[in-house]
């Protein structure tokens, strides 16, 4: 019991270790400005979040500044935003109120990074319980440390949330398994439920998961009330969100591209766009994929059986389903980063344990501090110019317009469809230009903008009062001679 003890204390002393250096990574450049990479998905995220502190949480009624028609092919007077349920942009809401001292986007990244110690955390439960500790401290320090989940754990995005109760769900189903308690099926159906109203690609993790309850049950788990029970407590939140959403399609950004809208599954840039330049590239650095494919040819043990292959096909099968959004969008694979972080882990394990009568130990260790070394720094040499602001032409502006324009203005910021400017004016309107007399007829008063094409170059001659400096013009709509 003593060994126990001693064990189970060296084993949170090693996951807080990790954990403290997943969190002084994540805090880098913390308090950038909402303009780095993916901003424009990250703007609409804190959007409804902003909408929420000002005008008061309804979650059955998200709204952000879009108005246009180019995320659903509808006008958006209202400016709704019905993706996923935003009760992680309610939590973010309720944290900026209890202490407004921290700007609303640290603490949108402060709750990301939340979910991410969680999913650290586990991670590390997962593991240990179907293999070993020494292996789920691997992969916990793996998943904490990867450049890619550095990068994209501290952003404003649902992926985040979404991996750690996609994790909840499969840890506390495990459990459930081994205990048959109640409040262990409780907690998994929750921790799916939620997870799937942010992101339905939970689901896929289902397959996993069915192979752990044919390893209890065999061919008698097709008889088990309690897993059909499971799928409807699992399903229902999100069947009645999406019904709810279908009242106001407007809200409801085109996702069926999402599948194969671009043609480009199974052809060949599809394999170099997600196995070469994203999960060799971006998430492993080339020489990751070292203890990565060590792991995965491993021998599985009686204990956890293929359990992590399924995991594996199952994100496979992801990928390939979604074939247009994970080629378009790297941060569509931050759900897979888990799986790979275990695979990687499994590898760690499998070469420090290669028999020194066949390869050399001094070698060995060589080439797994190499591949570690290599992998994590060619990695962050890519994943680093994430945190660039490259664009700080639109933050001045965006500071420049909320000094100068009234709070119901309504305004006009081309940045050819990209809302990350009209999020940093922090106003309600339309991220594209053309088209202005409409515009004006639809109440947009204020027209901004960092490009001096033809168009801004008219308005700021016909209309007047006009600001024009050398990065932005702030231009008023309501006397204009178009």
């Amino acid at each position: 019991m003593n060994t126990e003890i001693v064990q189970n204390k060296k084993e949170y002393f090693l996951i807080s270790i990790i954990l403290v250096f997943a969190v002084i990574t994540r805090l880098y450049r913390i308090n950038s400005p909402l303009a780095d990479w993916h901003s424009w998905r990250q703007a609409d995220t804190s959007a409804v979040t902003r909408r929420f502190v000002n005008e008061g949480i309804d979650v059955l009624h998200p709204r952000y500044d879009d108005l246009s028609n180019i995320p659903s092919g509808r006008d958006n007077p209202n400016g709704w935003r019905f993706v996923e349920f935003p009760f992680v942009n309610a939590g973010t809401a309720v944290l900026y109120k209890a202490l407004p001292v921290i700007s609303l986007e640290v603490w949108g990244r402060l709750h990301s990074i939340m979910f991410s110690l969680g999913a650290v955390v586990l991670i590390f439960l997962i593991v240990r319980d179907l293999v070993s500790a020494r292996i789920g401290l691997f992969a916990s320090a793996v998943f904490a440390l990867l450049p890619f989940n550095i990068y994209f754990h501290r952003t404003i995005l649902p992926e985040v949330p979404m991996v750690f109760f996609s994790l909840a769900a499969v840890y506390f189903f495990h459990r459930w398994l081994e205990t048959k308690k109640s409040r262990d099926f409780a907690l998994s159906v929750a921790a799916s439920a939620l997870g799937v109203l942010l992101k339905p690609y939970v689901l896929f993790l289902g397959l996993p998961m069915l192979y752990l309850t044919y390893r209890k049950w065999g061919r008698a788990a097709a008889k088990q009330k309690s897993l059909y029970l499971y799928l409807v407590l699992t399903l229902m939140p999100f069947v009645l969100w999406r019904l709810w959403a279908a009242r106001f399609p407007e809200g409801i950004p085109a996702y069926t591209w999402l599948l194969n809208g671009t043609g480009i599954r199974f052809r060949p840039a599809f394999f170099r766009w997600i196995f070469a330049e994203r999960f060799g590239k971006l998430i492993l650095g080339y020489w990751g994929l070292i203890p990565f494919g060590i792991g995965l040819i491993r021998k599985p043990r009686e204990k956890w059986g293929w359990f992590f292959h399924w995991w594996l096909v199952a994100m496979l099968l992801y990928l390939v389903v979604f074939a247009t959004g994970n080629v378009t969008h790297d941060y569509y694979q931050i759900f897979i980063t888990p799986i790979i972080a275990i695979f990687v882990a499994l590898g760690i394990d499998g070469l420090l344990r290669m028999p020194r009568k066949v390869f050399s130990r001094g070698l060995t260790l060589a080439l797994l501090l190499v591949s570690l070394g290599f992998g994590l720094g060619f990695s962050w040499f890519h994943i680093r110019d994430f945190f660039n602001i490259n664009h700080p032409e639109i933050v001045s502006a965006g500071e420049a317009a909320n000094k100068i324009l009234p709070e119901n203005a309504i305004v006009i910021a081309p940045y050819q469809g990209d809302t990350a400017f009209l999020y940093q004016i922090n106003r309600p309107g339309w991220p594209i230009g053309g088209d202005i007399k409409r515009k004006i007829e639809l109440g947009a008063t204020d027209y901004v903008t960092v490009n001096f094409d033809e168009e801004a170059n008219f308005l700021l001659e016909r209309c007047k009062p006009a600001l024009q400096l050398e990065q932005f013009a702030i231009v008023s709509l309501l006397h204009c001679s178009l």
